[in-house]
């Protein structure tokens, strides 16, 4: 019975282990995504960080707008 209970908490470990991993991978890669997107539109356009923030905190609004018929 010990037997069965070590090796499920293994696999558990294990599967818990795996998908940390997938979850790390996937923050760092669209980190890295995000910040070569900034440095793009800041280099070719002059955008800079603040102003997309600006606009990105707007879109809550902006669909708001859209879904209540622009009032």
């Amino acid at each position: 019975m010990n037997l069965i209970l070590l090796l499920a908490a293994i696999f558990i470990s294990f599967a818990i282990f795996a998908w940390l991993l997938k979850v790390v991978k996937a923050t760092i890669s669209t980190a890295i995504l995000i910040a070569l997107i900034v440095l793009l539109l800041q280099l070719f356009f002059g955008i800079g960080p603040g102003q997309i923030w600006q606009q990105v905190s707007q879109i809550p609004e902006t669909l708001w707008k859209i879904f209540s018929g622009g009032k």
